[in-house]
């Protein structure tokens, strides 16, 4: 299955192709992705509870700029979430 917007966003940066299974791609896209292959994201992670976990594991161990939006996203797919362990900070750019 192609993933376009998924493979823009990781293909080009570091990467020579999309792989799923690396937590640090996942990262990958929920920083630098765009609206697009967010909902790429969205749409497989619907259909992926381990994907989900892993969402919510990258969202509490790197600094994302929007990891209210993945906890929100995470919630609404039906995930129960621990809204009092904030996720870390992200300063940008130093």
């Amino acid at each position: 299955m192609r993933h376009g917007a998924l493979e823009r966003t990781v293909v080009g940066w570091n990467r020579s192709h999309l792989d799923l299974a690396s937590d640090e791609v996942l990262a990958q896209i929920l920083d630098r992705g765009d609206v697009d292959a967010w909902r790429e994201l969205y749409r497989l992670a619907s259909a992926d509870v381990m994907l989900r976990r892993r969402i919510l594991g990258v969202v509490h161990s790197v600094a994302l700029p929007y990891p209210g939006f993945w906890l929100a996203a995470l919630t609404s797919l039906g995930d129960a979430i621990d809204w009092s362990t904030r996720p870390p900070k992200d300063d940008g750019m130093a």
